[in-house]
């Protein structure tokens, strides 16, 4: 059975993460949607300059159900998310719902947590983003992935294909996650 993904996408967002969150989850059969949270414009520009092309804008994505959504970081892009109303009903749905959403890299910070939708959940971020779960009532843990109910959340690019992966054996058990991770030598999940 096909899982349906969304991966929201704007200027500035850090290139390593969307595009291995991209290819991960379409490498283990999810239908995946790149939607640009840019008002009028299906290519971003990445955080460093790589370009991307959004298969549609995030407004036609309202009335599709998905089984995940899943934040690629970087700075600016991570405030451009936090920024698009149609993208925080999307996560408020998604919570609502029971429905998996992911962040990884400053997006936990700068999108999930601003929202709500990190209450009362242990997370991670960007170590340079941690400060920002101080005195509330998010746990912040020192871990590369965590996985609190429905959230999950990483550290940023040098996690970025472990994220996936855990996000693959989510959405579709751990015998297709070291199905995907073999062919790419990812040695955890590596016999």
């Amino acid at each position: 059975m096909s899982k349906r993904v969304l991966v929201p996408i704007a200027d500035g967002a850090e290139e390593i993460e969307a595009v291995a969150i991209i290819d991960v989850l379409r490498r283990a059969g999810a239908e995946v949607t790149v939607a640009s949270v840019m008002k009028d414009q299906l290519q971003v520009t990445a955080s460093r300059g790589v370009k991307l092309v959004a298969d549609q804008p995030i407004n036609k994505c309202m009335d599709i159900p998905f089984d995940l959504i899943a934040l690629p970081g970087g700075i600016p892009g991570a405030q451009h998310l936090h920024d698009s109303k149609e993208l925080t009903q999307l996560l408020e749905r998604q919570n609502q719902g029971g429905k998996l959403y992911a962040a990884i890299c400053a997006a936990p910070a700068v999108v999930l947590f601003p929202h709500g939708l990190l209450s009362h959940r242990r997370a991670t971020c960007h170590p340079g983003r941690v400060k920002t779960f101080e005195n509330t009532d998010t746990e912040a843990v020192n871990a590369r992935v965590v996985v609190d109910g429905n959230c999950i959340t990483s550290q940023g690019p040098g996690t970025a294909i472990e994220f996936s992966l855990k996000l693959v054996e989510l959405l579709f058990g751990p015998e297709k996650a070291k199905e995907v991770a073999d062919p790419m030598v990812v040695l955890s999940l590596a016999t």
